[in-house]
Protein backbone atom coordinates (compact mmCIF):
# COMPACT_ATOMS: atom_id res chain seq x y z
CA UNK A 1 0.00 0.00 0.00
CA UNK A 2 1.23 3.50 -0.86
CA UNK A 3 1.70 6.10 1.86
CA UNK A 4 -0.99 8.37 0.36
CA UNK A 5 -3.54 5.55 0.42
CA UNK A 6 -2.60 4.70 4.00
CA UNK A 7 -3.08 8.31 5.10
CA UNK A 8 -6.52 8.38 3.47
CA UNK A 9 -7.46 5.10 5.15
CA UNK A 10 -6.25 6.39 8.54
CA UNK A 11 -8.42 9.49 8.27
CA UNK A 12 -11.60 9.72 10.33
CA UNK A 13 -13.75 9.19 7.23
CA UNK A 14 -11.61 6.27 6.10
CA UNK A 15 -11.77 4.40 9.40
CA UNK A 16 -15.49 5.07 9.74
CA UNK A 17 -16.07 3.68 6.26
CA UNK A 18 -13.97 0.61 7.03
CA UNK A 19 -16.08 -0.18 10.08
CA UNK A 20 -19.19 -0.03 7.89
CA UNK A 21 -17.92 -2.57 5.36
CA UNK A 22 -18.73 -6.16 6.21
CA UNK A 23 -16.91 -9.32 5.10
CA UNK A 24 -17.30 -10.42 1.52
CA UNK A 25 -16.85 -13.85 0.00
CA UNK A 26 -16.58 -13.50 -3.77
CA UNK A 27 -15.48 -11.28 -6.61
CA UNK A 28 -19.12 -10.41 -7.25
CA UNK A 29 -19.40 -9.16 -3.65
CA UNK A 30 -16.36 -6.96 -4.20
CA UNK A 31 -17.78 -5.45 -7.36
CA UNK A 32 -21.14 -4.72 -5.73
CA UNK A 33 -19.57 -3.17 -2.64
CA UNK A 34 -17.11 -1.16 -4.71
CA UNK A 35 -19.91 0.20 -6.90
CA UNK A 36 -22.00 1.08 -3.84
CA UNK A 37 -19.18 2.97 -2.11
CA UNK A 38 -18.15 4.88 -5.25
CA UNK A 39 -21.77 5.80 -5.90
CA UNK A 40 -21.85 7.24 -2.37
CA UNK A 41 -19.06 9.61 -3.42
CA UNK A 42 -15.95 7.91 -2.04
CA UNK A 43 -12.76 8.07 -4.10
CA UNK A 44 -11.62 4.96 -6.00
CA UNK A 45 -8.35 4.91 -4.00
CA UNK A 46 -10.15 4.96 -0.66
CA UNK A 47 -12.65 2.32 -1.78
CA UNK A 48 -9.82 0.03 -2.89
CA UNK A 49 -7.94 0.55 0.40
CA UNK A 50 -11.06 -0.09 2.50
CA UNK A 51 -12.02 -3.26 0.63
CA UNK A 52 -8.45 -4.55 0.88
CA UNK A 53 -8.52 -3.99 4.64
CA UNK A 54 -11.87 -5.75 4.97
CA UNK A 55 -10.42 -8.78 3.21
CA UNK A 56 -7.25 -8.73 5.34
CA UNK A 57 -9.26 -8.43 8.54
CA UNK A 58 -11.25 -11.52 7.60
CA UNK A 59 -8.05 -13.47 6.92
CA UNK A 60 -6.46 -12.15 10.12
CA UNK A 61 -9.16 -13.69 12.30
CA UNK A 62 -7.23 -16.99 12.18
CA UNK A 63 -4.28 -15.30 13.93
CA UNK A 64 -5.90 -12.57 16.00
CA UNK A 65 -9.45 -13.76 16.64
CA UNK A 66 -11.95 -10.97 17.38
CA UNK A 67 -9.10 -8.43 17.76
CA UNK A 68 -8.68 -8.52 13.96
CA UNK A 69 -11.87 -6.49 13.48
CA UNK A 70 -10.19 -3.46 15.06
CA UNK A 71 -6.73 -3.77 13.50
CA UNK A 72 -5.05 -2.62 10.28
CA UNK A 73 -2.85 -4.85 8.14
CA UNK A 74 -0.55 -4.92 5.17
CA UNK A 75 -0.35 -8.09 3.07
CA UNK A 76 3.25 -8.77 4.12
CA UNK A 77 2.59 -7.72 7.70
CA UNK A 78 -0.27 -10.19 8.10
CA UNK A 79 1.69 -13.00 6.49
CA UNK A 80 4.64 -12.53 8.85
CA UNK A 81 2.64 -11.64 11.96
CA UNK A 82 2.82 -13.97 14.93
CA UNK A 83 -0.48 -15.59 15.83
CA UNK A 84 -1.79 -14.14 19.08
CA UNK A 85 -1.38 -17.37 21.05
CA UNK A 86 2.34 -17.53 20.27
CA UNK A 87 2.88 -13.80 20.76
CA UNK A 88 1.55 -14.31 24.30
CA UNK A 89 4.14 -17.06 24.83
CA UNK A 90 6.94 -14.74 23.67
CA UNK A 91 5.72 -12.00 25.97
CA UNK A 92 5.45 -14.44 28.86
CA UNK A 93 9.08 -15.44 28.42
CA UNK A 94 10.20 -11.82 28.79
CA UNK A 95 7.99 -11.23 31.80
CA UNK A 96 9.32 -14.42 33.45
CA UNK A 97 12.89 -13.10 33.33
CA UNK A 98 11.90 -9.79 34.86
CA UNK A 99 12.10 -7.60 31.75
CA UNK A 100 10.33 -4.26 32.08
CA UNK A 101 10.97 -2.53 28.73
CA UNK A 102 11.27 -4.53 25.51
CA UNK A 103 12.24 -3.35 22.05
CA UNK A 104 10.36 -5.12 19.25
CA UNK A 105 12.66 -4.61 16.26
CA UNK A 106 10.95 -5.23 12.93
CA UNK A 107 7.57 -5.13 14.66
CA UNK A 108 5.49 -5.37 11.48
CA UNK A 109 1.84 -4.60 12.21
CA UNK A 110 2.54 -4.97 15.94
CA UNK A 111 1.24 -8.40 16.96
CA UNK A 112 4.08 -9.25 19.33
CA UNK A 113 4.23 -5.68 20.64
CA UNK A 114 0.51 -5.91 21.50
CA UNK A 115 1.10 -9.08 23.52
CA UNK A 116 4.04 -7.48 25.35
CA UNK A 117 2.03 -4.36 26.15
CA UNK A 118 -0.93 -6.44 27.31
CA UNK A 119 1.35 -7.90 30.03
CA UNK A 120 2.14 -4.34 31.21
CA UNK A 121 5.63 -4.34 29.71
CA UNK A 122 6.79 -1.06 28.20
CA UNK A 123 7.32 -1.58 24.48
CA UNK A 124 9.32 0.26 21.85
CA UNK A 125 8.05 -1.07 18.51
CA UNK A 126 10.24 -0.36 15.49
CA UNK A 127 9.67 -0.80 11.77
CA UNK A 128 11.49 0.91 8.92
CA UNK A 129 8.50 0.90 6.53
CA UNK A 130 6.36 4.03 6.88
CA UNK A 131 2.99 2.42 6.18
CA UNK A 132 3.69 -0.62 8.36
CA UNK A 133 4.81 1.58 11.25
CA UNK A 134 1.68 3.72 10.88
CA UNK A 135 -0.54 0.63 11.03
CA UNK A 136 1.40 -0.67 14.05
CA UNK A 137 0.83 2.68 15.78
CA UNK A 138 -2.91 2.36 15.10
CA UNK A 139 -2.98 -1.22 16.43
CA UNK A 140 -1.03 -0.23 19.55
CA UNK A 141 -3.03 2.92 20.24
CA UNK A 142 -5.02 1.29 23.10
CA UNK A 143 -1.76 0.70 25.02
CA UNK A 144 -0.25 3.79 26.67
CA UNK A 145 2.88 1.76 27.51
CA UNK A 146 3.75 1.26 23.81
CA UNK A 147 5.48 3.62 21.39
CA UNK A 148 6.16 3.10 17.69
CA UNK A 149 9.18 4.39 15.78
CA UNK A 150 9.68 4.42 12.03
CA UNK A 151 13.39 3.63 11.75
CA UNK A 152 15.74 0.74 11.11
CA UNK A 153 16.43 -1.89 13.73
CA UNK A 154 20.15 -1.29 13.41
CA UNK A 155 19.83 2.44 14.18
CA UNK A 156 17.53 2.06 17.20
CA UNK A 157 18.96 3.23 20.52
CA UNK A 158 18.65 0.30 22.93
CA UNK A 159 20.13 1.96 26.00
CA UNK A 160 16.72 2.34 27.66
CA UNK A 161 15.50 -1.26 27.10
CA UNK A 162 16.39 -4.42 28.98
CA UNK A 163 15.33 -7.02 26.37
CA UNK A 164 14.84 -7.31 22.61
CA UNK A 165 12.53 -9.31 20.35
CA UNK A 166 13.17 -9.54 16.61
CA UNK A 167 11.22 -11.02 13.71
CA UNK A 168 13.67 -10.64 10.81
CA UNK A 169 12.18 -10.56 7.32
CA UNK A 170 13.60 -12.72 4.54
CA UNK A 171 15.14 -10.85 1.64
CA UNK A 172 13.55 -13.06 -1.04
CA UNK A 173 14.82 -11.33 -4.18
CA UNK A 174 17.42 -13.32 -6.05
CA UNK A 175 17.02 -16.54 -4.07
CA UNK A 176 15.66 -19.79 -5.42
CA UNK A 177 14.29 -22.47 -3.12
CA UNK A 178 17.54 -24.42 -3.51
CA UNK A 179 19.82 -21.52 -2.60
CA UNK A 180 21.54 -21.83 0.77
CA UNK A 181 20.76 -18.67 2.69
CA UNK A 182 23.32 -16.55 4.51
CA UNK A 183 22.84 -14.47 7.68
CA UNK A 184 22.75 -11.32 5.54
CA UNK A 185 19.68 -12.64 3.67
CA UNK A 186 17.48 -11.45 6.55
CA UNK A 187 16.62 -7.88 7.51
CA UNK A 188 17.91 -7.10 10.05
CA UNK A 189 20.71 -9.59 9.48
CA UNK A 190 21.00 -12.64 11.69
CA UNK A 191 24.49 -11.56 12.69
CA UNK A 192 23.04 -8.32 14.07
CA UNK A 193 20.15 -10.12 15.77
CA UNK A 194 22.23 -12.86 17.38
CA UNK A 195 25.01 -10.51 18.52
CA UNK A 196 22.48 -8.55 20.56
CA UNK A 197 22.38 -11.60 22.83
CA UNK A 198 25.87 -10.69 24.05
CA UNK A 199 24.44 -7.66 25.86
CA UNK A 200 20.69 -8.26 26.36
CA UNK A 201 18.10 -11.04 26.68
CA UNK A 202 16.95 -11.64 23.11
CA UNK A 203 14.34 -13.67 21.26
CA UNK A 204 14.59 -14.10 17.47
CA UNK A 205 11.57 -15.53 15.64
CA UNK A 206 12.39 -17.50 12.47
CA UNK A 207 10.76 -20.00 10.15
CA UNK A 208 10.75 -23.62 11.39
CA UNK A 209 12.73 -24.74 8.34
CA UNK A 210 15.63 -22.45 9.21
CA UNK A 211 19.10 -23.83 8.38
CA UNK A 212 20.22 -25.25 11.71
CA UNK A 213 23.86 -24.46 10.94
CA UNK A 214 23.00 -20.76 11.37
CA UNK A 215 21.74 -21.22 14.94
CA UNK A 216 24.29 -19.95 17.49
CA UNK A 217 25.81 -22.80 19.52
CA UNK A 218 25.12 -21.00 22.81
CA UNK A 219 21.36 -20.46 22.59
CA UNK A 220 18.03 -22.13 23.20
CA UNK A 221 16.36 -23.15 19.93
CA UNK A 222 12.63 -23.71 20.44
CA UNK A 223 10.42 -25.13 17.69
CA UNK A 224 6.66 -24.79 18.24
CA UNK A 225 3.80 -26.86 16.80
CA UNK A 226 0.26 -25.54 17.25
CA UNK A 227 -2.73 -27.76 16.44
CA UNK A 228 -0.76 -29.72 13.88
CA UNK A 229 1.04 -26.75 12.30
CA UNK A 230 4.75 -26.34 13.04
CA UNK A 231 4.64 -22.58 13.05
CA UNK A 232 8.00 -21.17 14.09
CA UNK A 233 11.45 -21.42 15.56
CA UNK A 234 12.44 -18.98 18.28
CA UNK A 235 16.12 -18.65 19.13
CA UNK A 236 16.49 -17.40 22.69
CA UNK A 237 19.79 -15.78 23.66
CA UNK A 238 21.43 -14.25 26.70
CA UNK A 239 19.19 -14.05 29.75
CA UNK A 240 16.14 -15.12 27.72
CA UNK A 241 17.56 -18.62 27.21
CA UNK A 242 16.76 -21.18 29.90
CA UNK A 243 19.86 -22.70 31.54
CA UNK A 244 20.78 -26.16 30.33
CA UNK A 245 18.30 -26.19 27.42
CA UNK A 246 19.68 -26.10 23.91
CA UNK A 247 16.76 -27.76 22.11
CA UNK A 248 13.04 -27.50 22.78
CA UNK A 249 10.00 -28.96 21.03
CA UNK A 250 6.79 -27.34 22.25
CA UNK A 251 3.52 -28.87 21.11
CA UNK A 252 0.21 -27.08 21.69
CA UNK A 253 -2.99 -28.96 20.93
CA UNK A 254 -6.57 -28.21 21.96
CA UNK A 255 -5.37 -25.48 24.31
CA UNK A 256 -2.97 -27.80 26.18
CA UNK A 257 0.80 -27.74 25.81
CA UNK A 258 3.61 -30.20 26.37
CA UNK A 259 7.32 -29.65 25.87
CA UNK A 260 10.29 -31.91 25.23
CA UNK A 261 13.66 -30.31 26.09
CA UNK A 262 17.30 -31.35 25.99
CA UNK A 263 20.76 -29.76 26.17
CA UNK A 264 21.41 -30.65 22.51
CA UNK A 265 20.24 -32.90 19.66
CA UNK A 266 19.35 -36.32 21.01
CA UNK A 267 21.03 -39.55 19.98
CA UNK A 268 19.08 -41.39 17.29
CA UNK A 269 17.09 -44.42 18.46
CA UNK A 270 17.78 -47.97 17.33
CA UNK A 271 15.92 -49.50 14.41
CA UNK A 272 13.46 -52.17 15.57
CA UNK A 273 10.84 -54.47 14.02
CA UNK A 274 7.38 -53.05 13.45
CA UNK A 275 5.30 -53.18 16.63
CA UNK A 276 1.62 -52.78 17.42
CA UNK A 277 1.75 -49.00 16.91
CA UNK A 278 3.37 -46.61 14.48
CA UNK A 279 4.16 -43.11 15.80
CA UNK A 280 4.55 -39.90 13.80
CA UNK A 281 6.46 -37.32 15.89
CA UNK A 282 5.18 -33.74 15.90
CA UNK A 283 6.99 -31.49 13.46
CA UNK A 284 8.67 -29.56 16.28
CA UNK A 285 10.14 -32.79 17.67
CA UNK A 286 11.53 -33.67 14.25
CA UNK A 287 12.90 -30.16 13.65
CA UNK A 288 14.52 -30.07 17.09
CA UNK A 289 16.08 -33.50 16.45
CA UNK A 290 14.67 -34.91 19.64
CA UNK A 291 13.27 -38.07 18.05
CA UNK A 292 15.66 -40.18 20.13
CA UNK A 293 14.40 -38.69 23.40
CA UNK A 294 10.79 -39.18 22.25
CA UNK A 295 11.53 -42.81 21.32
CA UNK A 296 12.93 -43.50 24.77
CA UNK A 297 9.89 -41.79 26.31
CA UNK A 298 7.62 -44.14 24.33
CA UNK A 299 9.86 -47.22 24.67
CA UNK A 300 9.93 -47.24 20.87
CA UNK A 301 12.43 -47.52 18.05
CA UNK A 302 12.75 -46.32 14.50
CA UNK A 303 11.25 -48.25 11.57
CA UNK A 304 14.19 -47.21 9.40
CA UNK A 305 17.40 -45.31 10.22
CA UNK A 306 16.54 -42.51 7.75
CA UNK A 307 12.79 -42.19 8.38
CA UNK A 308 11.10 -40.25 11.18
CA UNK A 309 8.50 -42.90 12.02
CA UNK A 310 8.75 -44.68 15.37
CA UNK A 311 7.21 -47.98 16.39
CA UNK A 312 6.44 -49.74 19.64
CA UNK A 313 3.84 -51.69 21.56
CA UNK A 314 1.97 -48.85 23.30
CA UNK A 315 0.39 -45.66 21.98
CA UNK A 316 1.69 -42.16 22.61
CA UNK A 317 -0.04 -40.62 25.65
CA UNK A 318 0.24 -37.03 24.42
CA UNK A 319 0.48 -34.87 21.25
CA UNK A 320 4.27 -35.16 21.01
CA UNK A 321 3.43 -37.92 18.52
CA UNK A 322 0.35 -39.15 16.68
CA UNK A 323 -0.15 -42.88 17.05
CA UNK A 324 -1.61 -45.37 14.60
CA UNK A 325 -2.75 -48.88 15.57
CA UNK A 326 -1.32 -51.29 12.99
CA UNK A 327 -3.88 -53.60 11.40
CA UNK A 328 -2.13 -55.20 8.46
CA UNK A 329 1.14 -54.89 6.54
CA UNK A 330 1.32 -55.42 2.78
CA UNK A 331 3.96 -55.07 0.06
CA UNK A 332 3.54 -51.89 -1.97
CA UNK A 333 1.65 -53.27 -4.95
CA UNK A 334 -1.28 -51.22 -6.22
CA UNK A 335 -3.41 -54.08 -7.46
CA UNK A 336 -3.11 -56.19 -4.34
CA UNK A 337 -3.64 -53.16 -2.08
CA UNK A 338 -6.77 -52.17 -4.02
CA UNK A 339 -8.08 -55.72 -3.74
CA UNK A 340 -7.51 -55.80 0.04
CA UNK A 341 -9.17 -52.42 0.55
CA UNK A 342 -12.24 -53.59 -1.38
CA UNK A 343 -12.35 -56.72 0.78
CA UNK A 344 -12.34 -54.55 3.89
CA UNK A 345 -14.92 -52.14 2.36
CA UNK A 346 -12.69 -49.14 2.98
CA UNK A 347 -14.00 -46.11 1.11
CA UNK A 348 -12.34 -43.33 3.10
CA UNK A 349 -8.56 -43.58 3.17
CA UNK A 350 -5.96 -41.18 4.52
CA UNK A 351 -2.63 -41.86 2.82
CA UNK A 352 0.68 -40.90 4.43
CA UNK A 353 4.17 -41.56 3.16
CA UNK A 354 7.80 -41.23 4.15
CA UNK A 355 10.83 -42.65 2.40
CA UNK A 356 9.03 -43.74 -0.79
CA UNK A 357 8.61 -41.86 -4.06
CA UNK A 358 4.82 -42.03 -4.38
CA UNK A 359 2.26 -39.27 -4.92
CA UNK A 360 -0.52 -40.05 -2.38
CA UNK A 361 -3.20 -38.18 -4.35
CA UNK A 362 -2.51 -40.07 -7.57
CA UNK A 363 -2.12 -43.34 -5.69
CA UNK A 364 -5.56 -42.87 -4.09
CA UNK A 365 -7.22 -42.22 -7.45
CA UNK A 366 -5.98 -45.53 -8.81
CA UNK A 367 -7.28 -47.59 -5.87
CA UNK A 368 -10.97 -47.34 -6.77
CA UNK A 369 -12.08 -46.94 -3.17
CA UNK A 370 -15.63 -47.75 -2.14
CA UNK A 371 -17.35 -48.83 1.03
CA UNK A 372 -18.42 -47.45 4.44
CA UNK A 373 -15.21 -48.08 6.39
CA UNK A 374 -12.23 -45.77 6.90
CA UNK A 375 -8.55 -46.28 7.65
CA UNK A 376 -5.04 -44.87 7.24
CA UNK A 377 -2.55 -46.26 4.75
CA UNK A 378 1.10 -45.50 5.54
CA UNK A 379 3.55 -46.02 2.70
CA UNK A 380 7.10 -46.30 4.00
CA UNK A 381 10.09 -48.54 4.51
CA UNK A 382 10.51 -50.98 7.37
CA UNK A 383 14.04 -52.26 7.40
CA UNK A 384 14.84 -53.08 3.79
CA UNK A 385 11.20 -53.53 2.72
CA UNK A 386 8.87 -51.03 1.07
CA UNK A 387 5.55 -51.61 2.79
CA UNK A 388 1.98 -50.35 3.02
CA UNK A 389 0.77 -50.32 6.62
CA UNK A 390 -2.98 -50.32 7.12
CA UNK A 391 -3.74 -48.63 10.44
CA UNK A 392 -6.26 -46.71 12.54
CA UNK A 393 -5.47 -43.22 13.76
CA UNK A 394 -5.55 -42.70 17.51
CA UNK A 395 -4.56 -39.00 17.62
CA UNK A 396 -4.72 -36.00 15.28
CA UNK A 397 -1.87 -35.80 12.78
CA UNK A 398 1.05 -33.47 13.51
CA UNK A 399 1.93 -31.41 10.41
CA UNK A 400 5.57 -31.06 9.45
Amino acid sequence: MLADEARELLSTDGLRLLDQVGPYRSGADVLRESARLRKAGHSPALVAAVLTQARLRERAAAKFGPFATRMLFTEAGLEQATRLQLAALHAGRFRSIGAQRVADLGCGIGGDAMALAALDLAVTAVDRDEVTAAFAAYNLAPFPNAEVRCESAESTDLDAVDAVFLDPARRSAGHSSSTRLKPTDWSPSLDFAFQLGDRLPVGVKLGPGMDRDLIPPISEAQWITVDGDTAELVVWLGGAARPGIGRSALVIANGESIELVAPADSEDPDTVPLGAYLHEPAGSVIRARLIGDLARRLDAGRVHPEIAYLTGDRPSPDPLAASFAVREVWPIDERSIARELRRLEIGTLEIKKRGVDIDPAQFRKRLGLRGPEKAVLILTRVGERRVAILADRLQPAPAQ
